[in-house]
């Protein structure tokens, strides 16, 4: 069962929830495009999700069939306690080495980009984390944890962590010793000194007390949300890849191969000597700390919204058909999805090639009806063909009618 995919209209009715919670409280946790920004992030993260979870999957049940110490047992009720906590200590390491190693960051920074701090926010997850994630929860498949089990009390983690990305959730007493709350939570998204690199558990926050690794949230220093390294756009092609590229950058700008090869496994922010020195990477004054935006019309983000509407229940049904699909067809549908959030993310920022690409878009979508037809992910059937092309003339009149102000970005 997906529980992932039977959460999401929890998601946003949670979501609502909190836009309500904004509006009787007078505050704005929200911005427009930073939500669809995070949103976008997460809908290519499951529909990539489809092609390259068969890593972890098949790498984890490999290493249980053969490398399996004990035969535990799905129908014990401590197993499945056992394998929720192991499964959180694990990912309490995962985690923190996803943020104290180079490679490793540039997958997981992707969750961190927001410079607000909501529940879209917890949705914002990575494309990549497959690459290495799967190696932190071996010993799980060591010490013979069923792939059911292990499937199941990993979902279960992603779940709860949910609820902790909010700001209207105060401290919550004694709880705040051995679960992650919001309070804590905000603190690991905040990027002040104090509060980096701290409160990694997903469940737990027993494991920082232990490690050394927590802090408390304080009243004196209100958290600032985002990165050190601002992603200053709202693309969710480009936040996948933005630290692997200045990692890749340096690895080329620098003069010893050692430094080429190493750079991916040293510390985060770790660079070669030369290239640090030739070409310095400037930090943000959290003092004058302005948060990345475009101003858009009501216009634009209405039709920026819908769009990704479109899109959103074009991801929730790839996720609905999961394992059903072939490879082909899994590849098709996250292509299609990762082109259209594209452009969506040039729409928000407003970019002068936007309404081209967006005249593309169109276009293409033709292609990956045709495709997709092809491949037999969907049955051929005229009323496609003509609800896709009443969609795309609807499209055109409001990309050329819809105003729009002068390109204008702040960082």
């Amino acid at each position: 069962m997906d529980y992932i995919l039977y959460a999401v209209p929890f998601f946003f009715v949670l979501i609502a929830l909190e836009l309500l919670a904004d509006r009787w409280r007078g505050v704005s946790t929200y911005r427009f495009s930073d939500a669809i920004n995070s949103l976008s992030t997460g809908v290519l993260s499951t529909t990539f999700g489809l092609i390259t979870k068969v890593v972890g999957l098949i790498t984890y049940t490999l290493a249980w069939q053969y490398l399996g110490l004990f035969e535990l047992s799905a129908d014990d009720l401590w197993v499945w306690l056992f394998a929720f906590v192991f499964y959180d200590f694990c990912y309490y390491w995962n985690h923190r080495l996803g943020h104290e190693r180079n490679v490793l960051w540039a997958a997981h920074s992707v969750h961190h980009q927001s410079e607000d701090y909501n529940l879209s926010t917890a949705l914002r997850q990575t494309s990549s984390g497959f690459l290495f994630s799967w190696i932190f929860y071996l010993p799980m498949a060591v010490v013979g944890v069923p792939p059911l089990v292990f499937l199941t009390v990993a979902a279960m983690n992603l779940l709860y962590q949910f609820w902790v990305h909010t700001r209207h959730i105060p401290k919550l007493g004694w709880l705040e010793w051995i679960l992650t709350t919001p309070s804590n939570h905000r603190v690991h998204h905040a990027q002040n000194p104090r509060y980096m690199d701290r409160n990694y558990g997903g469940v737990f926050i027993v494991w920082d007390r232990i490690f050394g690794t927590f802090q408390e949230e304080l009243d004196e220093e209100p958290a600032i949300f985002g990165v050190t390294t601002p992603l200053a756009s709202w693309n969710p092609l480009w936040a996948n890849i933005q630290f692997y590229v200045a990692l890749w950058k340096d690895a080329v700008r620098a003069e010893s191969w050692w430094d080429k090869v190493r750079i991916w496994f040293m510390p985060t922010g770790w660079r070669p000597a030369d290239v640090a020195a030739k070409y310095p990477v400037e930090k943000p004054d959290l003092s004058r700390f302005v948060k990345f935006d475009v101003p858009l019309t009501l216009a634009q983000k209405i039709y920026a919204g819908v769009q990704f509407a479109l899109y959103l229940a074009l991801g929730s049904a790839l996720l609905g058909l999961g394992e059903s699909m072939t490879m082909a067809q899994a590849l098709v549908g996250a292509v299609w999805v990762a082109f259209g959030l594209y452009c969506i993310g040039a729409w928000l920022e407003n970019r002068p090639m936007a309404k081209a690409l967006e005249l593309l878009r169109l276009v293409l979508n033709a292609v990956f009806l045709w495709l997709a037809i092809a491949v037999g992910m969907v049955a051929q059937q005229p009323v496609l063909w003509w609800a896709l092309l009443t969609y795309s003339l609807i499209s055109l009149i409001v990309i050329f009618w819809a105003p729009r102000p002068a390109p204008a970005r702040t960082a």
